[in-house]
């Protein structure tokens, strides 16, 4: 395929897709091109972008590509998407996800410890919007489950993986590790006025857990 076709054909496939796309699914759209050579044209692409202000960007995003809105125009788009309702999360919920996203695999009684509240309400809502997930069990007396983010929270936050997160020995409470993702939602949200984007992520692991079982 002609160099030409192939940035032709890369737009398209990136402009077509409402989720960000993997370098093998990528591949196998363009005849199995290589992955330097994919991450080549996408770097050509995005310098022909800036130079001609074009109003896109491709960024990588939660393991993959996607196309999204040059931040300078993020104004306008606001204006015509004025009256569309963007949903954002809670105070509780922000403050619960950043517990998760800082401190996975995490238990219920652990968060609860640090935010001093019932949870489960905020956990089942967290579930629900898929921005964590159940991701195991801990190896303690009950064998509590314990909870991570997902690629929705790494897609609904512009992260690339988990260790876009800033340090965490620069956060020592819960107040300003949510501070982090509260700017992060903000960031997403500028970016993406349309709507709030409904971002299998770079986990991260834990000797003391395990994977939960599900019945066959």
């Amino acid at each position: 395929m002609p160099e030409n076709n192939v940035a032709s054909v890369l737009e398209a496939l990136l402009f077509v897709s409402d989720k960000p796309l993997a370098l093998e699914q990528i591949r196998s759209a363009l005849d199995n091109l290589g992955t330097s050579d994919i991450r080549r044209v996408i770097e050509e692409l995005n310098s022909g972008y800036e130079q001609s202000n074009r109003g896109i960007r491709i960024s990588e995003i939660a393991g993959g590509f996607q196309m999204v809105t040059a931040g300078w125009v993020a104004p306008f788009l606001k204006k015509l998407y004025k009256q569309r309702h963007v949903e954002r999360l809670s105070r509780p919920a922000l403050e619960t996800l950043a517990i998760v996203a800082y401190k996975q695999p995490v238990t219920k009684a652990e968060i609860s410890s640090l935010r001093n509240v019932n949870i489960d309400g905020v956990v089942a809502t967290l579930l629900d919007k898929e921005l964590i997930r159940v991701a195991g069990r801990k190896k303690a007396p009950g064998r509590p489950r314990v909870y991570g983010t997902t690629r929705q929270f790494l897609e609904r936050f512009g992260l690339k993986s988990l260790e876009d997160l800033p340090k965490i020995e620069n956060f020592p409470d819960v107040d300003s590790m949510k501070e982090v993702i509260v700017e992060g939602e903000a960031a997403a949200l500028k970016n993406n006025p349309a709507g709030s984007p409904e971002p299998a992520a770079g986990q991260k692991g834990d000797a003391q857990s395990e994977p939960e079982k599900t019945a066959a």
